[in-house]
């Protein structure tokens, strides 16, 4: 019987596979244009926030993604301080392809990164000896939808043009 449970253990899996091989900080830089002037202001910011994602494959079976977020922390116009943070992972995809893979590597993965993304933002801030910054949650789901109703808006209007 556990030679049974081993064999089944050292089979390869069949079907669709997705599974984090690595998560890792692959590029950050921190501004703080005002210096010490920056904090002679009473605290009340704007937070503007960028976030983008990009796909690479590295082989038949991985894709590195990278989560891009862009912090402009800014008080009466001036930039108070700027947190660029590209968060990446390397993830194992097989047997997954089309709109499900496109999905997969737009929402999922970048969902998997963003807690990481978040704490290198917030330890940025407070390194740099602002108050914490407590990014808010992101529904990758719904950016997705956005994005591909968006490019199959731009397609038909592309279509009719030609027409």
């Amino acid at each position: 019987m556990a030679d049974e449970n081993n064999a089944q253990a050292q089979a390869p899996a069949q079907g669709p596979q997705f599974m984090l091989q690595r998560i890792y900080l692959k590029d950050m830089s921190f501004e703080a244009p005002q210096g010490v002037e920056a904090f002679k202001q009473q605290w009340n910011p704007k937070i503007g926030q960028d976030i983008n994602t990009t796909s690479t494959k590295v082989d038949d079976n991985h894709f590195e993604v990278v989560l891009k977020l862009t912090i402009n922390v800014t008080m009466e116009d001036k930039t108070v301080f700027l947190v660029e943070v590209q968060q990446a992972g390397l993830f194992l995809v097989k047997d997954i392809e089309g709109q499900q893979l496109a999905q997969l590597l737009n929402t999922m993965c970048p969902q998997i990164l963003f807690p990481y993304a978040r704490e290198a933002v917030d330890n940025c801030a407070l390194k740099g000896s602002f108050p914490a910054l407590a990014l808010p949650p992101i529904n990758f789901d719904a950016l997705f939808a956005r994005a591909v109703a968006q490019q199959q808006a731009q397609q038909e209007a592309a279509s009719e043009t030609t027409n």
